[in-house]
């Protein structure tokens, strides 16, 4: 018989942070430091709003660029994060969180042989849905030394005739890396000069520590070709509500509306009532949960310090990206024997790359009664390793 399956899905690796989350589910006193989920509940009002759509009976479709008055929200922050207008009728697009948006933008830009360049470490998506969209992915390796910032000249050395999308994955998951305006403009000539889009996931915009987050997009000559993802997921704790945005020029997001209108038809109608609730009134919660993550994060720095962790600083996302290569094992092996022994989760850095090797991804989405108990876990792992090494 004929194999029935997609010889492009099936030589696609799955996802490499599932593994040891689904593991530390049936393993009792685990703590699981994997997932990039919030461990904040969305915020009341914006939970209200939800379920006073549901009272009243609105479950109907939205249109399939998504409600109107959300578009229009969504174009008005934009304008006052970023200084960029977008059109809600023509350029924005609302999906099933930013990862259809990512997959619907490699989809309407990419023809068969495309290369799409993919700076890693970085989010799993990017690559199965270049490939997916018969693009050819072509890997930037970031380094720690540069703070897992993309260089100027890594742009250009994997830049070739057939260099049609650079995926721009800042505030960045796993590192926690952020790229400034300097880098940025140091990026934009060489982009334009070479005629090519650019993907830039900034769902964790709200999430930036050092400063303002600065998007591509709000750099001249930048809007025309790049398609803006965003969402609700990180910034208002509203993961399992499922919802993004794209915003784009409007030749690009007629296009990814038309694939979205084949195979989802619109987003919950549900989480589109709350989001507008989010855009309009929710910033203050935006800021406590950001104020809390940097507390999370700075405890997290203070004590890898401590234990003698070598980790840069991350300033963006609520991810840390400690080395381990000093301890003789690769990023899984390390994971494997902390998760058998001491019961604590963490993601190898591989599951974001080769480059990821030396590394893993701890989150702090967390608790810090958690962060504390798994800490103090990884600090007696680490000693007994270090009398091993």
């Amino acid at each position: 018989m004929t194999d029935p399956i997609s010889k492009r899905v099936t030589e696609l690796k799955p996802s490499g942070i599932r593994k040891f989350f689904d593991i530390v589910n049936e393993m009792k006193d685990a703590i699981s430091l994997g997932v990039g989920e919030p461990d904040f509940d969305t915020p009341w009002h914006i939970r209200d709003e939800g379920i006073y759509s549901l009272e009243k009976g609105r479950t109907f479709y939205t249109s399939n660029s998504g409600l109107r008055e959300l578009r229009n929200e969504i174009s008005k922050y934009v304008d006052s994060s970023q200084g960029v207008r977008y059109d809600p009728d023509k350029e924005v697009l609302i999906t099933v969180g930013g990862s259809e948006a990512i997959d619907l933008a490699c989809r309407a830009l990419l023809d068969p042989g495309d290369e799409v360049i993919v700076p890693e470490p970085s989010y799993v998506s990017y690559i199965p849905c270049a490939v997916m969209a018969g693009g050819k992915p072509v890997v930037v390796n970031l380094k720690e030394k540069n703070e897992f910032r993309l260089q100027p000249e890594e742009l250009i050395a994997a830049i070739t005739p057939k260099t049609k999308l650079l995926v721009l994955p800042y505030p960045n998951n796993p590192t926690g890396a952020i790229m400034e305006e300097d880098d940025l403009r140091k990026l934009k000539d060489i982009i334009i000069k070479n005629d090519i889009y650019v993907i830039s996931d900034e769902i964790y915009s709200e999430l930036s520590y050092k400063e303002k987050h600065v998007s591509i997009v709000s750099l001249p000559g930048m809007k025309e070709r790049t398609v803006y993802i965003n969402g609700f997921s990180k910034a208002y704790a509203m993961t399992g509500w499922r919802l993004g945005y794209a915003c784009a020029p409007a030749n690009i997001c007629s296009q990814m509306t038309k694939l979205h209108q084949f195979c989802i038809m619109c987003a919950p109608t549900t989480s589109q009532y709350a989001a507008i609730e989010a855009l309009k009134h929710g910033a203050g919660d935006v800021e406590e949960m950001r104020e809390a993550y940097n507390g999370r994060r700075r405890y997290l720095m203070h004590e890898f310090k401590e234990m003698g962790l070598k980790c840069f600083e991350p300033y963006g996302a609520f991810y840390v990206f400690p080395s381990i290569s000093e301890y003789g094992m690769s990023s899984e092996e390390f994971c494997t024997e902390l998760l058998k022994k001491k019961k604590v989760a963490l993601v190898p850095g591989t599951a974001f790359g080769e480059c990821g090797e030396g590394f893993v991804r701890i989150s702090y989405a967390y608790s810090i009664d958690n962060l504390k108990t798994a800490l103090g876990r990884i600090r007696e792992f680490l000693e007994e390793l270090k009398k091993t090494v």
